[in-house]
């Protein structure tokens, strides 16, 4: 094919990729990495169900305050593909994006990438050209056959594996983590979190299928408990903990002199959007997080109420393919108030009619997002609590879309 003039060019190539179009096998990438040589770049693959974005973020600025170079890919984004690769926190330009797409299409193989794996290409190039010391890879979906699991990573981390994505990775939790387990590769090593006895056994099993070694993160970092972390609420306690024991299982592979104080600062600076962020609009706070299953929300409501925060409302959705009968009575604990359901610009929404009737009580299906802050603002004040916006990462895409100065801090 002719190649890419231009950013916007590019955005109408992904585009007509389909942002859900998924075709599970490593076969394609097998063959772009084949033709292409294989990236001569150490790899630590982010694996799990939920925190992988969270334990991520801050295994990369632990790195970082020990002046490493270090790339992150993760996905969704919010606003802009450009959100996914990220190079000591910076975000790529878009002529940089350009070449780097031109590249993978001139490559034999490249055209035919799906469109998860064609940034997930475009981020390991990106990486080998920029000489970073590390990529921080984080699974879109499951992990044998996510395009990440590709680059035969020496260190896995695996965050809280809970159901989700039934339809695709099979029907019960010893299913999908046999799914994400797969990703160990033989003679590698994989650092856990905490993870449900049938999750546990998956990931021992699958290591010593493969001659693998299965370290505890407890075993490695004690509990972070002191400090402030860069990420709010109780459960980031548990990813920092992942992330801090997979730096110095990385470090002492890489004969790295991990440092207290570096950790801490990592730790502390580490930011992403989107998880329990606190925002201001017109006065009233809002709180932003991404919590779109029941793991995710139970560790919301947990998170709100150690921090004593109940809030006067929630603007509330998910996906039509999530398990909307279990988030629902999570999500109409979190408040006395109303709950906003609004319609989302996606392909994949629920429907918000649907979803406020199956709630019930005061619960109200609005025409979109903006028309549901300009309703949920004007129902309460500061006194009775903030507004929380959850459910759906795309939900808070189009939050971010309205309000993009939140994005960045």
């Amino acid at each position: 094919m002719e190649p890419l003039k231009d950013y916007d060019a590019l955005l109408s190539y992904m585009d007509s990729l389909g942002l859900f179009h998924m075709e599970l096998g490593l076969g394609r990438m097998e063959t772009f990495w084949a033709v292409r040589g294989r990236p001569g770049v150490s790899v630590v693959h982010v694996i799990g169900t939920n925190g992988k974005g969270s334990t991520s973020t801050f295994f990369c600025s632990i790195a970082r305050t020990h002046g490493i170079k270090a790339g992150l890919f993760t996905s969704p984004h919010f606003v802009s593909p450009r959100e996914r690769v990220q190079i000591n926190r910076s975000l790529l330009g878009r002529e940089q994006w350009v070449e780097l797409a031109n590249e993978i299409l001139a490559t034999p193989g490249g055209a035919a990438l799906t469109y998860f794996e064609f940034q997930t290409c475009l981020a390991m190039l990106a990486f080998e050209r920029k000489n970073v010391e590390i990529a921080v890879m984080e699974a879109g979906l499951g992990g044998r056959f996510d395009a990440t699991t590709v680059f035969s990573p020496r260190l896995t981390l695996f965050t809280p594996i809970a159901m989700d994505h039934e339809k695709i990775l099979g029907p019960t939790l010893r299913d999908i983590a046999r799914d994400k387990a797969g990703a160990i590769h033989p003679g590698s090593v994989a650092v856990t979190g905490p993870q449900r006895t049938e999750a546990m056994a998956e990931l021992a099993e699958r290591a010593e299928s493969v001659g693998a070694r299965l370290i505890l993160a407890s075993d490695v970092a004690d509990p972070v408990v002191d400090g402030r972390l860069g990420l709010s609420g109780p459960h980031q306690r548990e990813n920092a903990r992942l992330a801090l024991a997979g730096w110095r299982v990385f470090a002492a592979m890489a004969a790295i002199r991990s440092e207290a104080d570096a950790e801490r600062f990592g730790l502390e600076s580490a930011f992403v959007p989107g998880r329990m962020q606190r925002v201001i609009v017109g006065g009233r706070s809002i709180i932003l997080d991404g919590a779109h299953n029941t793991h995710a929300l139970t560790a919301l409501g947990e998170a709100l109420k150690t921090e004593n925060i109940k809030p006067a409302s929630v603007v509330f959705t998910c996906l039509a393919d999530k398990d909307a009968s279990a988030m629902l009575p999570l999500v109409r604990a979190l408040t006395d108030g109303p709950v906003l359901v609004p319609g989302l610009e996606n392909e994949r929404a629920g429907d918000a009619t649907r979803i406020a009737s199956e709630m019930g009580g005061d619960a109200r299906a609005m025409p979109n997002l903006d028309q549901a802050l300009k309703t949920a603002l004007a129902l309460g004040t500061e006194a009775k609590g903030p507004v929380l916006v959850c459910g759906s990462l795309y939900l808070l895409g189009e939050f971010y879309n309205i309000y993009p100065e939140f994005l960045t801090k």
